[in-house]
């Protein structure tokens, strides 16, 4: 079995951040969202990885990823080099596929559990596919599928009168049958080739599709307070760990990690929160939900719930809560006032409040 990622979408809903990088490349809890997709893959016990892109971001995810020799695994990097939807995107990638069964990852999805059983489970089955499904409260804004006798019967995308509450999560496995579904599909309103429809149509030919509900929690993190959720969700899993440096005046309450050639200098550090490696704080007080970047630099400054990425450097900022700040963002103040501030800052940024 092959698995591939898909990651070639611009990421509008993350603009500016996705104006200068990738959003699969946003690290949460300091590590790109991407890697945690790859490991799940890799922990699935599959060896060999095709990461579809788009043509302007190819060098990036070589240059971040590289050739999955860390995960164990073979990496190869597929252009999709027009955005004419999710099916199109699995077209591009026939070549690479073959006539083996795979997994689909859309690249801005996380589950908490991994793809270990989902994979397992098909392949001790018959299905031509399965899908991963999730019960939500709302599913008018979700693909939803319509099951029968344990089998999937119909895939409606954002439907007004859903027929039950399983949204269809970013995660599929299929078999070679699903190239001739997208060849046989035309594009929709939006002028795309869409997976459902070709899921749709893999039923509608009598073929065998099959659900998975997912077991712990799953994440969509295409919008900034989605990356947020996400790095919250991913901090609760950590174990205190200190490696860096800690002066006699500084105070950890919580789940804590400090990396290798951090310094923390007269500062409040409450978990769960993470801070990379020869990043400095001092002075200063993060609070619980926070990933601190490697070589930031926070001085004089408040930070909770936040995401503040490699190389930044805030400084007499008063609190910051609740924000997204890109790499080598500079923030700084005059006047250190109580008032609480929410970012969302593109890399190589510079705020000066006065």
């Amino acid at each position: 079995m092959k698995a591939i990622i898909l990651c070639a979408g611009e990421g509008t809903r993350m603009r500016p951040l996705t104006y200068t990088s990738a959003k699969h490349l946003i690290p949460i809890a300091n590590k790109p969202v991407i890697f945690y997709s790859i490991e799940a893959i890799a922990q699935a016990g599959i060896k060999e990885l095709g990461i579809v892109v788009s043509p302007h971001r190819e060098e990036e995810f070589k240059l971040t990823v590289g050739d999955g020799s860390r995960w164990g695994m073979k990496i190869s990097y597929i252009l999709q080099r027009q955005p004419k939807g999710l099916a199109h995107a699995v077209s591009c990638a026939q070549e690479f596929i073959g006539r083996e069964p795979f997994l689909v990852y859309l690249g801005d999805n996380l589950l908490e559990n991994g793809v270990t059983d989902f994979v397992r489970e098909f392949a001790r089955g018959h299905a031509n596919a399965s899908l991963v499904l999730y019960e939500v409260e709302d599913p008018r804004s979700f693909g939803v599928a319509q099951l029968q006798d344990g089998q999937i019967i119909k895939v409606i995308e954002k439907p007004k009168d859903p027929p039950s509450n399983l949204a269809i999560v970013g995660v599929y496995l299929f078999d070679e049958n699903i190239f001739e579904a997208i060849r046989e599909i035309k594009p929709s309103w939006r002028d795309e080739l869409e997976i459902t429809d070709a899921i749709q149509r893999l039923i509608d030919k009598g073929y065998r599709v099959t659900p998975h509900l997912v077991q712990g929690w799953w994440k969509d993190v295409g919008k900034p307070d989605d990356m947020l959720h996400a790095n919250r969700l991913l901090l609760e899993r950590i174990t205190p760990q200190i490696d860096g440096e800690l002066d006699s005046r500084s105070q950890i309450k919580g789940r804590v990690q400090v990396a290798s050639g951090a310094k923390i200098i007269n500062s409040e550090l409450r978990g769960p929160l993470i801070i990379g490696e020869g990043a400095l704080v001092e002075d200063s007080f993060i609070g619980p939900f926070t990933a601190i970047g490697p070589r930031v630099i926070v001085r004089q400054s408040e930070i909770e719930y936040s995401i503040v990425m490699e190389g930044s450097h805030i400084e007499g900022v008063g609190r910051i809560d609740h924000s997204l700040i890109g790499r080598n963002v500079t923030i700084s103040k005059k006047d250190r006032r109580p008032e609480a501030l929410s970012f969302v800052l593109a890399d190589n940024s510079q705020i000066k409040l006065i």
